[in-house]
């Protein structure tokens, strides 16, 4: 009897893993026109922008497929886009979000981490963005075009901020970046496993203690 309570035990401290969304940003709540921060709509974390120029102006257009995304114009190399969350007891994380320019906003950008929420390390290489204008779908509140959507990233655990860098100069249409060009995301979801005990194992955990408190009583009853 006592290893059959023993073995309920062990299948208690089981767990298993499941991918949860850490912190995501749809900006239909923030809807931010200004630098921000905005927290996150689904779990925890900041996003904001920071330019080096003060006449760069902060909006809300169309999202891809939303009402809402974050926006901003007057563009240069190292300008960004921030978001901040705690990773703290998760693994696995990825992210995923939408992306575009105007035809002179900027084409190119480095996706940069951090794990102490001040220095930024790029990873990966430098990717490019899509022109939200003909032949390309625009963005609209209606429909979420998946062509804008940035193929899944693996982020290295322990990191507490992305960061997505403008790389150069170079504008949406392979021209020049100009002051007016604008820069807009949405959709933005960070996402890790975390170890969670099973509903099941821990109604066994639960039975397979009681058992053996009842196992240990009945032997004393025995001995007396």
């Amino acid at each position: 009897m006592r290893s059959v309570w023993i073995g309920f035990l062990l299948l208690g401290m089981a767990s298993t893993a499941r991918a949860d969304v850490i912190a995501a940003w749809t900006f239909e709540t923030s809807q931010p026109v200004t630098a921000g921060p905005f927290a996150a709509e689904v779990g925890v974390g900041q996003a904001s922008g920071l330019h080096t120029s003060s006449a760069t102006v902060y909006s809300t257009p169309a999202g891809n497929g939303s009402t809402h995304s974050f926006s901003s114009n007057t563009w240069a190399v190292g300008d960004y886009y921030q978001f901040t969350f705690s990773s703290v007891g998760f693994t696995n994380l990825t992210l995923v979000f939408d992306q575009t320019s105007s035809n002179t906003g900027p084409r190119d950008f480095q996706l940069q981490t951090s794990v102490d929420g001040t220095n930024y390390s790029n990873l990966g290489s430098v990717y490019s963005v899509l022109a939200n204008a003909a032949p390309n779908p625009t963005w609209s509140p209606g429909t979420n075009q998946s062509i804008y959507t940035l193929p899944l990233v693996n982020l290295p655990d322990g990191i507490v901020g992305i960061r997505l860098v403008d790389a150069s100069t170079v504008s949406a249409n392979s021209g020049t970046v100009g002051t007016a060009g604008t820069d807009r995301i949405d959709n933005v979801t960070i996402s890790g496993t975390a170890a969670v005990p099973e509903p099941t194992s821990l109604v066994l955990f639960g039975l397979g203690g009681v058992g053996l408190a009842v196992g240990i009583a009945r032997r004393r009853k025995l001995t007396v």
